[in-house]
């Protein structure tokens, strides 16, 4: 179209009220991202994460790890009429994420596992009292808090799980309406989980032990709020897979299987076609293999260690170790019941006689703890030749016991159902915090199949 001067010109673009709606909620999301990090500047990295994108298909915020999904006109609606709301909502989703919420879930129930890390969450930014998040707590969230303070363990998701496992649906509906926030349909099913953390939410976990880094620098005594977000932060990296925790333990042997890598199929189908039983090339036979050997798992039998938690760990560990990807097919589990001895050992080197150790399974034991006699037995079996290859040995316990000095020569881990004492345990060991309420699971789902 010519101007009045002579010279064309590009009619401009008419903004429709969808483009409109989107640039308006971008700005937003972006105000909120900048009075956020006014009260929370130790959180930088954790905002660069997620990348914005428009949903319709959601009222209110929803993050994946990777995208944060919004509904623009629910932003703007709400930016104009409860702007600190949004900066709860943007927070809450974004602690979702640093506290590794979508992807420790495990086999629990998914209702009741969304709204326990709802209220995880919830209770952390009521305890950080920060202006840009500050609201009055009403009698249900005073009166949830309260119980869970009086429950014990600290209030994570894992905690509060177990807690809502003992109310009626009629209670955890209400608890629901008042802690609902943010949209977790886009958090990974059970399925979709992996055993080894994916690339996002590697980013998570650096980004919350930056954020630990960047809260120690600042030197000060934190507030009630910024521990619980550490403590909380640090239970996320805690909490990983436990499958993924075991191939630890793993060594590379030739094993004799078929290699499909460098095996030519065509060939050996092709020469038995034309020579009836004479394949012209020989199928490669042997492969290196990252797998478990020879294994030790020692269980705390102490007047302190619960039997049904005993039976749990060992029917889950059982079930990742005794998995083709995971054993070697001529590999042996050694089983030791120790308190303050070595009260009962066993030895598992099929399918059948694990079948057996579970089918009349009983604890031995109830004395104090002490680790030691667990070692010494070993090394008598390492001096006996009894292992082909150890691979490591595991021990699951409280924590509250005496710990050899030595190191021994092999890997080895504690398996902690609790808080304990770090500065008491030997710095050669591997230690993992494990959630209570997943071996306590395992066994009721393990004696409910029985029962079917």
């Amino acid at each position: 179209m010519p101007s009045k001067n002579g010279e064309n010109v590009t009619p401009s673009h008419i903004m429709t009220q969808t483009e409109w709606e989107e640039m308006m909620a971008r700005k937003v999301l972006a105000y909120t991202t900048d009075a956020l990090l006014v009260d929370f500047r130790y959180m930088g990295s954790a905002f660069q994460i997620l990348q914005a994108v428009p949903d319709g298909q959601i009222t209110t915020l929803a993050v994946d790890g990777a995208k944060l999904h919004y509904s623009a006109e629910q932003l703007i609606r709400v930016f104009r009429s409860n702007e600190k709301y949004l900066n709860r909502l943007y927070l809450h989703a974004l602690l979702h994420c640093l506290f590794q919420h979508l992807w420790i879930g495990g086999t629990r129930d998914r209702m009741r596992w969304h709204i326990a890390c709802d209220i995880a969450v919830e209770y952390v930014i009521d305890q950080l009292k920060q202006p840009s998040v500050h609201r009055i707590i009403g009698w249900l969230r005073e009166k949830t808090y309260r119980e869970l303070s009086e429950y014990g363990d600290g209030i994570s998701a894992a905690v509060v799980y177990r807690w809502l496992e003992e109310k009626d649906m009629e209670q955890i509906a209400g608890l629901r309406q008042e802690f609902f926030t943010d949209d977790h349909r886009y958090w990974p099913k059970q399925e979709q989980r992996r055993a080894v953390p994916s690339p996002v939410q590697n980013k998570w976990q650096q980004a919350a032990r930056q954020i630990s880094l960047e809260q120690k620098r600042q030197g000060d005594d934190p507030q009630k709020g910024q521990r619980l977000l550490a403590q909380q932060m640090k239970e996320g990296r805690s909490r990983r897979s436990y499958r993924d925790f075991l191939k630890k333990f793993a060594v590379y042997q030739e094993e004799l299987t078929l290699d499909p890598d460098e095996f030519d199929l065509n060939f050996y189908t092709y020469g038995l076609r034309l020579y009836g039983n004479l394949p012209l090339v020989e199928p490669v036979e042997s492969s290196e293999v990252c797998k478990i050997l020879d294994f030790v798992v020692v269980v705390d039998t102490s007047y302190s260690t619960s039997g049904v938690l005993v039976q749990g760990f060992l029917q889950e560990t059982f079930q990742i170790l005794t998995g083709k990807d995971s054993f070697f097919r001529k590999a042996r589990i050694w089983v030791l019941q120790c308190d303050e001895t070595v009260q009962k050992e066993d030895v598992i080197c099929s399918k059948e006689e694990l079948d057996r150790l579970f089918t009349d399974f009983e604890i031995y034991g109830g004395g104090g703890t002490d680790f030691r006699p667990a070692f010494e037995r070993v090394q008598e079996l390492i001096e006996q030749g009894a292992f082909e290859r150890l691979c490591g040995l595991l021990y699951f316990t409280d924590g509250k016991g005496i710990y050899p000095t030595g190191k021994p020569p092999y890997k080895t881990a504690f398996l902690f159902l609790n808080d304990y004492e770090e500065e008491k345990v030997p710095v050669w060991a591997m230690r993992l915090k494990v959630d209570e309420g997943q071996w306590q699971r395992h066994a009721d789902r393990m004696e409910n199949n029985d029962e079917h």
